[in-house]
Order: C-alpha cells, then sequence, then structure tokens
C-alpha cells in the first residue's frame, strides 16, 4: 500500500461542559466509502482506491466531542484492491487491510486531536509519557 495523499475535510470541536467528574474518553473510526479513483495521469499496474473516514473522540457524559472527517488516496496491487473492493460490496474490510487504515487514521488524526484538547483545555484521549523522581518510589 502506498500513501498518496490523505486530507481533513470537516474538523469540528464542541465543549458542552466543564464538569469533568466522571469522564470516560471513548475513540472511534469509521470507513464510509471505499471506491475505485480513476488517475489518467499516471500510468502504473496499481489501482488506486479512495477512502472516506470519521474519527470521533467523545467525552462522555455530554461534556465535549471531536470529529474529523477525511479522504484518504492509496495505491495497491491491483489483485489487492480487487480483493478488498468485493469485501467492500458487504462493508467488510479484510483485517489486514483495516488494521493498516485504522493505524493510518489513528496516526494523523491523533496528533490534530491532542493539539485542539489543549486548546480547549481538555484532557488528552491518549495518555502522554511521564517523568517520576526515582527516589519518591
Amino acid at each position: 500500500m502506498k500513501l498518496l495523499g490523505f486530507n481533513f475535510n470537516k474538523i469540528n470541536i464542541e465543549k458542552f461542559s466543564e464538569n469533568m467528574g466522571e469522564l470516560k474518553i471513548n475513540t472511534n473510526i469509521d470507513i464510509s466509502d471505499i471506491n475505485k479513483v480513476q488517475i489518467d495521469t499516471i500510468k502504473t499496474k496499481e489501482e488506486f482506491l479512495g477512502i472516506k473516514f470519521n474519527y470521533v473522540v467523545n467525552y462522555e457524559p455530554n461534556i465535549a466531542k471531536i470529529e474529523f472527517s477525511g479522504n484518504i488516496l492509496i495505491s495497491l496491487d491491483l489483485k489487492v484492491a480487487k480483493e478488498i473492493l468485493k469485501k467492500w460490496e458487504d462493508k467488510k474490510i479484510p483485517d489486514d487491510f483495516r488494521i493498516l487504515l485504522f493505524n493510518l487514521v489513528m496516526k494523523k488524526s491523533a496528533v490534530k486531536a491532542l493539539e485542539f484538547e489543549d486548546e480547549m483545555n481538555l484532557p488528552y484521549h491518549l495518555p502522554f509519557p511521564t517523568l517520576k523522581n526515582p527516589e519518591k518510589d
């Protein structure tokens, strides 16, 4: 798999409450579409796929929500691309490809989410490494 493009087309951050009492943070990734993309200017024996995704960080109960939607453009071996498109007809994704795709979406989206969490004074949805004094342990 070769990554040719990754972009966000929607970013939405809302903070509904300052009360962080019983905070639960949930993260969700959803693939909403996978389709074949025709690019006439590039001559290759690979297939191009366009993928639409949503990445949501939800702060419960009703504290805040961060949403990203975007597009990914990749090139794949013809055989692999055909298998993915065939499975997608039933809204399924082969496990190996799904893991690669989710890791890519998380890598790109989590960094942006951390930036906005800092701006909105929200707890980070990913744990940060911390230093401790070894003398106090």
